[in-house]
């Protein structure tokens, strides 16, 4: 019998390991479970050589769970170690200290996976004592066992083990009981080792037998040893894809389609990536690539190896030149990476342009669900919008799709302004913004429709992309002013006339909560609404992006701003207008005259203060002008008041204006239910 201590120069090797080296206690099966079937790959491996010339035999892996006892062993039938190989493997953590053993290993971790050596020391995060009972397939050797409670120390003995092979005996710490429950377990090697290369066998199969469940004789076997990622593409159809799908996320709906990634230069790649059907909520759609080495699982954290927007879609990756660090855990970012995450976009760009350019139809139909996955590719990544301009569609309000270069087409000769700007319209609600969009499809103008999540921020990036164009939302302003042709046409009323109607309007106008009203007149043609309700494209569109972007926060602070546009050309209009001059005509005469008196006085008041500097300008010449200015204001307030009077039982006044707000869903409550109610007194 031998004892001794593990090769280490200092006593705290083992709180080291649980802290640092593993960041998750529960990896430690899929560690032992890996290398069980390392070593069983090995023998299979010196088999084929010729250097093993006995048989092979049953070559499966064994979990077995003994609640009473309190262990977990895992068998195999691989190559077992000799009593020189424990001492080599196990016994020497040959490094001059824990920063040595640490710093050597957290950039080179390829040196971990499939050693036999350090993953197993994660086995201390869960047991107070480790056993091993091994025999290699050497002949003529001896079985041994060796044992640690944990600390450097340790014993090997000789062993009782009629076959090849190791038992690794897990005596499970009382801090770590969860690891005793046989689901626990289950869960974990579903999640780790469900497609390990060699079969893996946990507890019997099951059968329904005299009203309850009974074990049977057969190995319940966990893994799939042969997942589809690893199959030819040309061996596969359709449905075994969506199968394949349904195994790693029961829940989902059908995906849209896959890319089976499969390339040996410059590096190695296996995997297949399905898009999934995305809605909107970008986040809920993260972590689902699976990543793998060497058919053991990983991480399902991607970052790094997938660009961010391939995140969304789901699937797996494998590949054993993925550098990872001890834990297996976290990705290092490095050239090899850099280089398959180029690969992986290039083989989803394209696939995409293969569908589009060989099913148009049937792309087009998917392109609500593509349209999300799209956009944050090409916001996020420069190079991918290159590859995407070509394959990325617009859709109108009335359900057609068109290339970006297609749309440039139709819309050139009928959408350019008097500058030579290319305006592209957009509605980004069918129904909310439907009279606008009536009201430019009569002036012959496309409008598209933009409603996903990401269509505010990508347009911003078209208007950058695209040469001499602009974007503008068909409620950001009367039709005639988004397209403008020629030079506005004037009203025909006075400024007087304009701003007694506007002042009309503007005091009753409702106080609604973050939101901001002006009111304008313009001369829109006597077939144009008599009113309506407009919003500042540019403020409109600062807090739609200061919702993604960080830094913008304060536009989302900031009021709504809406106008209210009265067109001067409108009956309705010009009935308020005729009414207004025959009720408050007598009583404004004398204010508007006084008002016209004061500001005369004002304005030669400052142009012979202007001649001065400030220090010859009189306390008395300063006191003249500011009682000037406040009788001033008096008269306007008594303008506005003569007005609001007026405008206040002007129900046609009110009526417009409610008429206005209920058509962009601004009418609700008390506001709402009097309308109805002067709506049913008008008619």
């Amino acid at each position: 019998m031998q004892k001794g201590n593990i090769g280490v120069t200092t006593e705290n090797i083992f709180p080291v390991i649980k802290k640092f080296l593993y960041s998750d206690h529960e990896i430690f099966l899929r560690e032992m479970v890996s290398n069980a079937v390392d070593a069983t790959q090995k023998l299979k491996t010196l088999a084929e050589k010729g250097d093993f010339k006995g048989e092979l035999g049953d070559l499966t892996v064994h979990i077995t769970l003994d609640e009473k006892n309190k262990t977990l062993t895992i068998s195999d039938r691989g190559i077992g170690m000799t009593e020189e190989e424990i001492d080599k493997y196990i016994n020497q953590i040959a490094f001059s200290g824990v920063n040595d053993f640490l710093n050597k290993y957290k950039d080179n971790a390829n040196a971990i996976i499939g050693h036999f050596g350090l993953g197993f020391y994660s086995a201390f995060m869960v047991s107070d004592k480790v056993e091993i009972i091994t025999k290699s397939y050497k002949d003529g050797v001896k079985a041994v066992k060796w044992s640690c409670d944990g600390s450097p120390s340790f014993e090997i003995d000789d062993a009782e083990k009629a076959d090849r092979g190791s038992d690794i005996i897990l005596h499970i710490a009382d801090d770590c009981k969860e690891f005793l429950e046989k689901n626990k377990i289950q869960g974990l090697l579903n999640k780790y080792c469900k497609f390990m290369p060699v079969p893996l066998a946990f507890g019997k199969k099951t059968e329904w037998k005299d009203g309850k469940q009974v074990e049977t004789a057969e190995d319940n076997i966990i893994n799939d040893m042969e997942p589809l990622w690893t199959k030819t593409p040309n061996t596969l159809k359709d449905e075994d894809y969506k199968k394949f799908y349904h195994e790693l996320y029961p829940m989902q709906d059908d995906p849209l389609f896959w890319i089976h990634l499969n390339v040996d230069y410059p590096f190695n790649l296996t995997g297949i990536l399905y898009f999934p059907r995305i809605k909107s909520n970008i986040d809920l759609q993260r972590n689902k690539i699976q990543l793998y080495c060497n058919q053991v699982f990983v991480t399902d954290q991607v970052e790094g190896i997938v660009p961010d927007f391939l995140t969304l879609l789901h699937g797996v990756i494998d590949s054993p030149d993925i550098p990872l660090n001890v834990s297996r855990s976290y990705l290092q970012s490095d050239r090899d990476v850099k280089k398959i995450s180029t690969y992986i976009t290039k083989k989803v760009a394209d696939r995409l342009n293969g569908i589009f350019k060989e099913n148009r139809k049937e792309y087009e139909n998917k392109w609500d669900d593509l349209k999300l996955f799209i956009n944050y590719g090409m916001l996020s990544q420069e190079d991918f919008y290159d590859r995407a301009k070509d394959f990325s569609l617009f859709k109108d309000v009335d359900g057609k799709h068109f290339t970006f270069d297609e749309y440039k087409t139709l819309i050139k000769d009928n959408q350019t302004d008097k500058d030579g700007q290319l305006i592209y319209l957009y509605a980004t609600n069918k129904e909310d913004q439907y009279s606008y969009i009536e009201a430019a499809k009569e002036k012959g103008y496309s409008v598209l429709l933009l409603d996903g999540q990401l269509d505010v921020p990508t347009v911003s990036m078209f208007e950058q992309k695209f040469e001499k164009s602009r974007f503008m939302r068909v409620d950001s302003d009367v039709i005639d002013r988004l397209i403008v042709k020629d030079d506005a046409k004037s009203t025909e009323l006075d400024s007087d006339q304009a701003d007694n109607l506007s002042s009309a309007f503007r005091s009753q106008m409702p106080q609604i909560e973050k939101a901001e009203f002006s009111v304008e007149v313009q001369s829109l043609g006597e077939n144009a609404l008599p009113v309506m309700i407009t919003q500042s494209e540019y403020m409109r569109r600062m807090k739609d992006i200061s919702k993604y972007q960080s830094g913008m926060s304060f536009y989302s602070q900031m009021p709504d701003s809406y106008s209210l546009v009265l067109n001067s050309d409108h009956a309705l209009i010009k009935g308020i207008l005729d009414d207004e001059n025959a009720k408050c005509g007598e009583a404004l005469k004398p204010v508007i005259s006084e008002i016209k008196g004061q500001q005369a006085r004002l304005s030669a008041l400052h142009q012979n203060q202007s001649k001065k500097k400030p220090e010859e300008v009189t306390q008395e010449e300063k006191d003249d002008l500011a009682e000037t200015e406040k009788a001033l204001d008096e008269q306007r307030n008594k303008k506005k008041q003569i007005i609001a009077d007026y405008a206040k039982d002007n129900k046609i006044l009110h009526q417009l204006i409610d008429l206005a707000l209920l058509q962009n869903g601004m009418l609700k409550g008390a506001a709402l239910d009097a309308f109805i109610k002067r709506s049913i007194t008008l008619i």
